[in-house]
């Protein structure tokens, strides 16, 4: 099932939107978080650089073919990227419970369900993993992003993750230049009074 709004346009101009890697070092990105999920890998635009920061299994995401291909293609010299053509949406990642330690939502959360999704992030992350969100700003002058009837804003993503069971950890909202934002949650467990 595909989002909505959810067309890429050519990567020469989706890579212009971001720095991937200092978004993902403002993002909390360690070297030891163990294995990664990246929701919708598109061109692998995170996921690539993601692998070369960690040591462990970067576990990238597509519902399209297209994108599946281009990001194995740039994975090709990396030994920790594993591609998944995925209906994540409809069917869920595929991993197991707790087995990674970051999970990336990115450019994501305007789905029909963002919930379900976060929920599913929730699963897949062990306890005290963290969660990543990043979205377009909800500004009608950026050049792309969902429209501004689904476009969600911070508000919204922190409420949907405390709802799924995560805690807000870091700043309560960080400014990824020049369109985005982003923050971070971890995953608590039902003894901490939350989770599930």
């Amino acid at each position: 099932m595909k989002t909505r709004e959810s067309g890429m346009p050519d990567e020469s101009v989706w890579s212009g939107f971001f720095k991937p890697e200092e978004v993902l070092q403002k993002l909390g990105l360690q070297p030891d978080c163990g294995d990664v999920i990246d929701f919708g890998c598109g061109y692998g635009t995170f996921a690539i650089p993601a692998a070369r920061m960690v040591r462990g299994t970067v576990y990238a995401l597509d519902i399209e073919p297209e994108m599946v291909a281009a990001t194995k293609a740039k994975a090709e010299d990396l030994r920790n990227v594993r591609v998944y053509h995925r209906d994540f949406v409809a069917e869920g990642s595929g991993l197991p419970d707790s087995s990674v330690g970051y999970a990336m939502l990115f450019n994501i959360l305007h789905c029909e369900q963002p919930l379900g999704l976060l929920k599913e992030a929730w699963r897949v992350l062990v306890p005290g993993g963290t969660l990543a969100v990043m979205h377009w700003n909800h500004d009608p002058a950026t050049p792309r992003g969902p429209s501004m009837r689904i476009r969600p804003r911070p508000e919204h993503c922190r409420a949907w993750a405390i709802e799924a069971g995560f805690v807000p950890s870091g700043a309560e909202r960080v400014e990824l230049p020049p369109y985005h934002y982003g923050m971070t949650f971890t995953k608590t467990t039902r003894l901490d009074g939350l989770g599930g």
